[in-house]
């Protein structure tokens, strides 16, 4: 069997290979919906990782097609897949070739892209061919921007991505490229769990520490080791070597229990509340909004989560200053606004810098899905975040004093 040129996800043999972490990265936005659904996974061998995750995130009414790697045949596959017991074999089916599949909600390269340019655009207009209105395509990539792949993903994530996973835990290292060419709808954001994120590093099953808090830490502990070089005999280098722990610890990323009630608005950050009132913002709309302030100190969790299911419709930043978070004046501070169109309205979260907080992170682009509860950016050092929603559709649960956990408190409830 030869595959059609139009799905070769690499143009030579190489060194990359998709390893357990990468896999679950490739399969993660078919493994977060909670919906009947269709996969298509292109380039699988029955020892491929990616085809074992993508079969251990079938749910009862899914189905998954599996088109064969060029190493593969369709007829190894196939006993491959009854080996897996009827339950698995009633959802997946194994074709020939890429013609004989249908299209799908999610598609899937289970093979690294590590050709050239014109070889990796030519693959994913082959795959993209296979996506229905508002899929998803996901595919592997190189790290580095020494081969063609990598720039050619680069570039379409730019233009049609939405999330980009780093996998520093493969070998080598890859990047995973979640595109959506055409839009989803918001509806579709309450059918989904918070998405797997690889590049937070796991200490335990319960707590990871954010890539930013690894890089941070890695800072410390180089100038830890510049300074025991050029100073052997100080022991100037301990300062660092000791900051490391405590800046990592600013980093932590705990899991935390969403709550699975629709109606439920949770808490977008860890800390205590500020104020709960209704106030009129023209930036958003017309009409009241009810507006819940959050203070974080230096010592909470300072990764932000989505307190609702919804759609980012737009991101902004409003120039500001830098006063303490708790006071009145830091409503004006520097302050990048994330607007969310969902079932119930638009509603939109506001990461405000404080007086040492000067750095915010927002990673969910223009046109993501966010379930309720998932992580969408960070705070560094202090802050505040705000979360508005329609004053008319929702009522607060929470008081001024009360103390939050981001993703977890039920902050307020829709009407």
């Amino acid at each position: 069997m030869t595959q059609s040129p139009a799905v070769r996800t690499s143009g030579q043999p190489g060194p990359v290979r998709i390893g357990e972490r990468a896999a679950r990265a490739l399969v993660s936005e078919l493994a977060r919906r909670n919906d009947p659904k269709s996969a298509l996974l292109v380039g699988a061998t029955p020892e491929s990782a990616v085809l074992a995750a993508a079969v251990d995130a079938l749910l009862p009414g899914d189905t998954l097609t599996v088109v064969p790697a060029e190493a593969a045949t369709s007829a190894a596959l196939r006993d491959h897949v009854t080996a897996q017991g009827r339950w698995v074999a009633d959802r997946v089916r194994v074709v020939d070739s890429l013609a004989e599949a249908d299209a799908a909600e999610v598609v899937i390269a289970a093979e690294p892209f590590a050709g050239t340019a014109e070889e990796t655009r030519a693959a994913v207009d082959g795959l993209a061919k296979y996506l229905t209105d508002g899929a998803v395509l996901s595919v592997a990539g190189p790290l580095y921007r020494t081969a063609g792949a990598s720039a050619e993903l680069d570039r379409h994530g730019v233009l049609y991505g939405f999330r980009t996973d780093l996998v520093l835990r493969n070998t080598p290292p890859v990047r995973v490229h979640h595109l959506r060419f055409t839009p989803a709808s918001a509806a579709l954001a309450g059918r989904l769990a918070p998405a797997y994120r690889p590049s937070s590093v796991p200490l335990t099953r319960g707590m990871h520490i954010d890539s930013n808090g690894v890089a941070a830490a890695g800072i410390t502990l180089g100038l830890a080791a510049l300074a025991r070089i050029s100073r052997p005999k100080s022991k100037l280098w301990l300062l660092p070597a000791l900051a490391a722990a405590p800046v990592a610890a600013f980093f932590r990323d705990p899991e935390r229990d969403v709550p699975e009630d629709a109606s439920a608005v949770v808490a977008s950050a860890d800390g205590q509340v500020l104020s709960v009132q209704r106030l009129r913002d023209e930036r958003f709309g017309e009409g009241e909004w009810l507006r819940i302030a959050v203070f974080l100190s230096v010592l909470d969790v300072h990764v932000n989560r989505s307190p609702v299911a919804g759609k980012v419709v737009d991101y902004f930043v409003a120039d500001g200053g830098f006063v303490n978070a708790m006071k009145p004046d830091a409503e004006h501070n520097v302050a990048a606004y994330t607007v969310l169109d969902t079932e119930h309205g638009t509603v939109v979260v506001a990461q405000r810098t404080g007086l040492i907080a000067r750095r915010i992170v927002q990673r969910a682009p223009i046109g993501s899905l966010l379930a309720r509860g998932e992580r969408f950016g960070l705070i560094r050092f202090g802050s505040r975040t705000d979360v508005y929603l329609p004053a008319d559709a929702a009522e607060p649960l929470v008081g001024p004093g009360d103390k939050v956990v981001g993703g977890s408190t039920v902050i307020a409830r829709w009407s």
